[in-house]
């Protein structure tokens, strides 16, 4: 049993002792994301504060993720053109001053619903061009041997925020006021900022850049190659069905802790803990994994789904503790899993552009799927919200694991 633990730890994080770029990078996003995930319960609990609306949450999350829909597929061709790690320099640096912003007009108390509107859109529209580059630069400190375990570390650092963010969120959020949150926030982006600074350009596995590319041409090229492989394709679609009406978890977990649950800010950062708690789990077990496969994506779409229906009857928040660790850890099986096949899948020259369409297809929709929850929610509570989330992930999986059954990951096996 020790020798497999060890064995199992050296696969887990393999990644980080192999590539000093990645280590830098994995230490700045840990301080970074922990303040991303503050602001995101932050901006969640305020719009609560100023409208008591569910409809009003949704709007939230239709801000934040309308810069998806508009812009994502243009993302893929910037990325496929720029330096990533200058692109991300710029990204970072932004998406600071966008939390400061937000800090500013909360703290003097000049925060109302379009101001807060507006400066989650603009954090959203950074997020689109930040999240293909980000994954574009992890195949490149890594290279594809390592990719799948860097996704899925990748995954794990994600997700352990959402156990760490969370609870300082409710903690300081019930002490202080949501704009500390952003504060902290703010500040956290500057060890990304140092990491991306210090990192050794020379050590970057080269990726192809054509900076004559022309947006729609690139657009077309990287869409059409999607459509002709069975792999992307296929994860592209059950990733959109599942994450348009399943992964609106800035709308759903707010509303399950202040009107089916009845509990606090205090209580809501721990349910959201207890989420990102399930999807560290899910991350680091995903981790140790050899390989990305269409199985473990199959398994952990399936999970999820039926983790979101299990959810829709609880009123105790006992249970909606349980479920909730279930549903992250089966989330990150599910996600990190897509994420890896779509990158492994595709040629180097449009590796941005097919990210840029998982990005699309995991977030793009989210503007209507946050107004679809918010109504559901408003007309059957989060119990309606979560089962439709659940039958339609199954109806999704069901149809996609057939065609994934003998589909290969080769770029070169899809046809010219």
């Amino acid at each position: 049993m020790t020798a497999l633990a060890i064995a199992l730890r050296g696969r887990t994080f393999r990644s980080l002792r192999r590539h000093r770029n990645y280590r830098l990078f994995f230490t700045g996003q840990l301080i970074s994301v922990a303040g991303t995930w503050m602001q995101n319960i932050a901006l969640a609990w305020l719009v609560i504060e100023l409208s008591s609306s569910p409809l009003a949450v949704g709007a939230l999350a239709f801000c934040r993720f309308l810069p998806f829909f508009l812009f994502s597929l243009v993302a893929g061709v910037v990325v496929d053109r720029l330096d990533t790690r200058r692109l991300l320099i710029a990204t970072q640096a932004t998406a600071m001053l966008v939390s400061v912003l937000l800090a500013v007009v909360t703290l003097v108390g000049v925060a109302t619903l379009p101001v807060v509107y507006a400066l989650a859109a603009l954090g959203g529209l950074i997020l689109v061009f930040d999240s293909p580059g980000r994954q574009t630069l992890t195949f490149q400190m890594v290279g594809p041997r390592e990719l799948p375990n860097a996704v899925a570390l990748n995954s794990g650092l994600f997700n352990a925020s959402r156990v760490i963010g969370p609870a300082l969120a409710g903690v300081m959020i019930a002490a202080a006021g949501v704009g500390f949150c952003f504060v902290v926030n703010a500040v956290s982006f500057l060890a990304v900022l140092v990491a991306l600074k210090e990192m050794r350009v020379d050590e970057l596995t080269p990726v192809a850049k054509n900076p004559d590319t022309r947006v729609f041409a690139g657009i077309r090229e990287g869409v059409a190659w999607s459509v002709r492989s069975p792999i992307a394709l296929t994860v592209l679609v059950v990733v959109t069905i599942v994450s348009t009406v399943g992964f609106n978890f800035n709308v759903l977990v707010p509303l399950l802790a202040s009107q089916t649950l009845h509990v606090g800010a205090g209580m809501f950062g721990v349910l959201s803990a207890s989420f990102g708690l399930g999807a560290l789990t899910g991350a680091l077990a995903t981790a140790t994994l050899r390989s990305a496969s269409p199985r473990t994506f199959a398994v952990g779409a399936a999970g999820f789904s039926i983790a979101m229906l299990a959810l829709a009857p609880v009123h105790t928040p006992g249970l909606a503790l349980v479920l909730l660790f279930a549903l992250g850890l089966t989330f990150s099986l599910f996600t990190a899993s897509a994420n890896a096949l779509v990158q492994l899948a595709s040629p180097d020259h449009l590796r941005g552009r097919v990210v840029s369409l998982y990005l699309f297809a995991f977030a793009g929709l989210a503007p209507i799927g946050g107004l679809v929850a918010g109504w559901l929610a408003d007309v059957g509570g989060t119990e309606l919200a979560f089962a439709v989330a659940g039958i339609s992930g199954l109806a999704a999986i069901a149809w996609a694991s057939r065609r994934l059954s003998h589909a290969s990951l080769d770029p070169a096996s899809v046809e010219a």
